[in-house]
């Protein structure tokens, strides 16, 4: 199969999950309705959200910083720079689901020159971090709100959920003892074929270098402060929008609300099979709101649709222009194609 071939499957299978999400969103919705709610929203408390959200995605720089000095042993790389990087990450998510942790690390490898499986490692470390922190945040909220908890994920699939904690052992094993992949790889791999053990040898002892920031304990507390400040800046925009429908008044929601949501929004974005997220987060939010709040689907779905649509804009928008600025013509497929040092 061709690359264009492949190219357009992705783009076509991601194009039917977001009409079928879109379209199970807003099932039983009076159109009409949600746009007079959309169209009389106060947008100011949508413009005050925008610094805020471009604050969280600056935090997420500065931590994937502290991760990459211990990793690649690169301390002069500029926090614009993978800020950057962050931005058009994000921009490619919007279009092809996860397609953004790939093309993060080749954008900041081919800058700084450095190895690009090292680079990806950091990137899962990163995701097992906000998987962590996540898990602690729903933990919090559990032991205050778990009956509403509980009914918000009665369609999640558990088998995902599950298949994230392995991971997180995974992860876990392979920091702390990586002799034990060097032994499966050994037995495995190498009566098979020297070569391909060879190369996965190779790329196994680059990608542990991402992990390097896992056995630097004297970083552990400026991770966790930026890991905080991050979620933090993501709940803000969250309680900034109950002002723009008046929600503060009408259903007495608070930060505290904020704060369940971003955590069910959290989890349903983790989880999406979607571009953007698109659909998965409207569903999860409006049915929260619904269940918790007593809300009507056209109120719920139209804050879910603006507080999705404001931070989709914004990375498509930013993450487009720094797109153009790092002047990224092909995504590369293997490590060879990227004009690197190999380190």
């Amino acid at each position: 199969m061709s690359e264009n071939t492949k190219k357009i499957l992705r783009f076509g299978i991601s194009a039917i999950l977001i009409v079928v999400s879109v379209w199970y969103a807003t099932r039983d919705i009076d159109f009409k309705e949600l746009w007079r709610i959309i169209v009389n929203a106060n947008y100011l408390w949508v413009i005050l959200s925008v610094p805020v959200i471009l604050l969280s995605h600056w935090i997420r720089a500065m931590r994937w910083k502290t991760m990459l000095e211990p990793a690649l042993k690169i301390k002069s790389t500029s926090t614009w720079n993978l800020f950057s990087a962050v931005m058009i990450g994000y921009a490619f998510n919007c279009v092809l689901p996860r397609g953004g942790e790939f093309i993060r690390p080749f954008v900041i490898a081919r800058r700084e020159k450095v190895s690009f499986t090292s680079t990806f490692a950091t990137i899962i470390v990163e995701r097992v971090i906000d998987v962590i922190t996540l898990m602690m945040l729903f933990a919090f909220v559990f032991l205050f709100l778990s009956n509403q908890v509980i009914s918000a994920f009665t369609e999640i699939d558990v088998n995902k959920i599950i298949t994230i904690a392995l991971l997180i052992i995974f992860v876990g094993i392979v920091s702390f003892y990586p002799p034990v992949f060097r032994f499966l790889i050994r037995i495995i791999l190498k009566p098979i074929s020297i070569k391909f053990y060879n190369r996965i040898s190779d790329l196994f002892e680059k990608f542990l270098k991402g992990f390097a920031i896992i056995k630097s304990p004297s970083k552990y507390f400026q991770l966790g402060l930026e890991s905080v400040l991050i979620w933090f800046c993501y709940t803000v925009p969250m309680y900034l929008m109950f002002f723009s429908f008046n929600l503060h008044t009408t259903a007495s929601l608070d930060f505290w609300d904020a704060i369940l949501l971003i955590v069910i929004s959290g989890i349903g974005v983790t989880i999406a099979p979607t571009p953007g997220a698109f659909g998965v987060y409207h569903v999860l939010i409006r049915d929260s709101m619904i269940l918790f709040y007593g809300l009507r689907s056209e109120e719920a779905l139209a804050y879910a649709t603006l507080t999705h649509g404001v931070n989709y804009l914004i990375q498509v928008i930013v993450g487009g222009l720094f797109f153009m600025r790092e002047n990224v013509k092909k995504i590369p497929l293997k490590e060879e194609d990227i004009l690197v040092n190999q380190q």
